[in-house]
Parts: C-alpha cells; structure tokens; sequence
C-alpha cells in the first residue's frame, strides 16, 4: 500500500496532522500501536494555548471544545501567604488559555477522522522505517497478527520518545539534550469541584503544589514529590493534609473530595535535534518532551504540526519544499523558547532537595519582582499564552 504521508503514532500530534491533512485533500494513513480505547483514555496535559485553538478551529476541530472548554484569563502565584494574580489578556493583547483535557482534543479528532472514513489504524505496531533518505520510504507494522508495509512520500514521527522514529535518525546525525529534575510529581483526580476559578502555582518550603481542574465538577491537583514515589504511600488524608500547608492563603480554604485517582510523573527535559532526517520528520514528544509546569507539551506538538501541514501543503499544491527544508530549523525556536519558559518555571517554583537558603531567597526575590514588575510578569504571561505560530 502507498500513501502521500505515513504518520506513526495516533495521539493528538498525529491525529490533529491526520485531520489538517485531510482538510487540504492529501491522503494519509495513521499507524497507532495501542487500541482506541487506550488511545481516548490515556490521560496527559489540560491546558491548551491561544495558538492552539485557532489551529484545532483551522482544522474544524473545536466546536465542543468551544462549548466545553473553560477559558481562563489569569493564573495565580502563590509565596509566603501571598498571592498574585497574572492578567493574561491584559499582559499579551488579548490571548487566553484553555482548560480542556487532552482526551477530550484526542477523541473528538478521532471521531472527527473516523466520520470522515480517513485511515486510521490502532493496534499497528511498527517494527522499522526504512528509506527515509530516498524519495520513497516504507513503514514495516504489524497488524492483525500479519506482516505488513506501507510506502509513502514523507513519514512523520509522532510516536513519542520511546518510538521508532526518533531512533530512526542515524546516530551520527541525531543528537538529544537531556535534563533530569530532581523530583516527581504526585498528580491526583478528585470529584469536587475546583476551589478557585483559575490555575493556583505555589511555591512553599514544603515543595511546589499546583491546583488545575478538568471541568467545573473535576479538580485536578498536584504535589512536588521525591523521585521513585509510590503513590500508595499517599492516603487521601494525607494528600490533602498536603495540598493545604503547600496553598496555605489567609482567607482561602481547599475544598476535599473523593480522590479518583494518583499517579506519579517524573520530570525530564529532552530535544532531539534535527527534527527532519531526509523525508522523516519528527513532531511532539518524538522531537521534545518538557516538564509539566509550564503547560507546553501538547502545544507544542500542535506547533510543530502547523508548522508541518503548511509545509507538507505547500509541497502538494506548488511543487516548492522551502517550508519542509525549513521545519527543523523553524520548530526548534519555538521548541528551545519552551524548554527555557518551562525551566524557569520549575526552578523557580520547586524546592530542590539540595537547595540552599539563599537559592529560596533567589526564588522568593523573583516571585516578588514577577508581582512589582510590568514587564516581569508580561514576559511570563506572554511564555504562557503562547507564542504565535511562525
């Protein structure tokens, strides 16, 4: 079987390609290893940037995120019984985030693709990529217990870290970066409804804390932990004993719930460079993962693929690849300004286990100019909003 793009890897960078594709008439067949009920479920990231929605509404993929999707217009800093609010609108001409689950993003583009009859395969693994340095590369998968191969124009990568594409790219030519932070995060489901309007980020002695939610009935919390946590070592009353010291605010009170569910994230920074190798092209998590604080993966992934589908268009309709020559090159700002933005906010909200007091001070003095400076908080607000796409 041939087709103009093989996508490997069903999750939202894959899917959302698949569904930009689509719209502009090239063909596509999407690879994913696990079922499509795994795929609907697999819970990840909940906050979507300005820049993000306007692509998922390019692609007509937004209208129950437009009914459902919470709009936030700030976030909240906490510090030594203080609190800040960020005005995002007020600080970056108007750009907003939303709060909508990544599941929600994945299912509706795989409803959207499955009405649409576009070729989405689950349950394909794919074993190897071969030829991505000619004009015809071929996709080994299995699927159904068989043997099977798919030739294309281009491949795209959108299967994450651990997938075959990134370590497709020859070792000569590949190239990662990689941080390991010093401690986890206990991320937590409860039925209650969230206690605040908008996204809490402590910063307290005790460790980092963050209050996010999923809709007005699902709060979704988190707390800075050690590395190799077990989150069964964490009963209820326990987490929420937590999440009060870490929130403490004079005159605010955290509301308890039942506790749904607990997992454990480890926190890691990682880019892969180029992002292109012949007609491979790597997108998401396959290129860049970074660390949850600040909001970045899935936007961008989204980036990345905006940046491909324009290419990969332009490529189909008037024969010129600058844009594809340009995609690493072009994604890589975007992806470094992020790792930067998501740095800063880790290190300047987490207690690191060998921190010493004057690194809290550090800290403490930065939170204080982010509240006192225009400008200090108008570079955070713009980082977190989101950059336009190049």
């Amino acid at each position: 079987m041939h087709t103009s793009v093989a996508i490997v890897g069903g999750g939202p960078a894959g899917l959302l390609l698949s569904r930009l594709l689509h719209r502009a008439g090239i063909d596509s067949v999407l690879l994913e290893r696990r079922d499509r009920a795994y795929v609907e479920q697999r819970q990840r990231a909940g906050i979507l940037e300005q820049s993000t929605v306007d692509v998922l509404r390019q692609a007509r993929a937004a209208e129950r995120l437009d009914v459902e999707g919470l709009v936030h217009e700030g976030i909240e800093l906490r510090w030594d019984n203080r609190a800040h609010r960020v005005d995002l609108p007020a600080l970056t001409d108007g750009r907003r985030v939303w709060v909508y689950a990544q599941t929600e993003v994945v299912k509706d583009l795989i409803a959207l693709q499955s009405a649409a009859g576009a070729a989405l395969t689950f349950e394909a693994e794919v074993r190897r990529i071969e030829g991505a340095d000619t004009d015809r590369p071929t996709v080994h998968y299995t699927h159904e217990g068989r043997e099977k191969t798919l030739t294309c124009d281009y491949v795209v990568g959108c299967d994450g870290y651990h997938g075959v594409a990134r370590t497709t790219l020859p070792q000569d030519v590949r190239r990662t970066y990689e941080r390991v932070h010093p401690y986890s995060w206990l991320g937590i489901t409860a039925d209650v409804p969230p206690s605040s309007d908008e996204l809490i980020y402590a910063h307290s002695p005790r460790g980092f804390a963050l209050h996010s939610m999923r809709s007005p009935a699902v709060s979704r919390l988190y707390l800075q932990v050690p590395n190799g946590t077990d989150p069964r070592d964490w009963p209820d009353e326990r987490i929420w004993d937590e999440l009060d010291a870490r929130f403490a605010l004079d005159g605010w009170a955290l509301t308890r719930g039942p506790i749904t569910s607990k997992s454990v994230l480890p926190m890691r920074s990682s880019v892969t460079e180029p992002m292109r190798h012949g007609r491979l092209f790597l997108a998401g998590d396959a290129a860049h993962i970074v660390p949850p604080t600040g909001a970045k993966g899935l936007n961008l992934a989204a980036s990345d693929i905006a940046v491909l589908a324009r290419a990969i268009v332009q490529q189909a309709r008037t024969g010129s690849g600058d844009l594809l020559d340009a995609y690493s090159d072009t994604c890589l700002r975007r992806v470094w300004r992020a790792e930067h933005f998501s740095s800063f906010m880790t290190t300047t909200l987490h207690t690191d286990p060998d921190q010493s007091d004057f690194d809290t001070r550090l800290q403490i003095s930065q939170l204080d100019r982010i509240a006192s400076s225009p400008h200090a908080a108008a570079e955070l607000a713009s980082n977190y909003a989101g950059l336009p796409v190049v």
